[in-house]
């Protein structure tokens, strides 16, 4: 049914192209108290771009979509991780950040195209 298996299954040259994101890059989700201007504009503007080229490309039989990843246990996380979030356990493994960013693509649906999804299938509105 999804994208990628089709893909796999037919060898077919058609494409999607993932970007990851970050929640604090949508507008409509801009409540909190952290600054980040620089990165967080970075990423609405990565955000518009996969939505932008989204039109385009899906003329040549590729999709886009921009995937967050929620807080995984990378360098780059680190500092931002505090005891409470890995008690709760809302700091992730890469194998298994990874693993559910694939099935999100594998489960892809043209309509998805442009859109920006969690580690979770779930739309984030821009």
């Amino acid at each position: 049914k999804g994208r990628n298996k089709y893909l796999r299954e037919t060898g077919s040259k058609e494409s999607v192209v993932v970007n990851l994101s970050a929640r604090v890059a949508s507008m409509s989700d801009n409540t909190g108290g952290l600054a980040w201007y620089s990165y967080r504009m970075s990423k609405a503007a990565l955000n518009q771009g996969v939505r932008t080229s989204s039109h385009e490309l899906r003329r040549q039989g590729t999709w886009t979509i921009a995937l967050y990843p929620g807080m995984t246990d990378t360098d780059m996380s680190q500092p931002f991780q505090t005891k409470m979030m890995k008690e709760k356990g809302l700091v992730f493994p890469v194998s298994f950040t990874v693993g559910r960013l694939l099935d999100v693509v594998d489960a892809m649906e043209e309509e998805q195209s442009g859109g920006m999804y969690d580690w979770a299938g779930i739309a984030i509105p821009y």
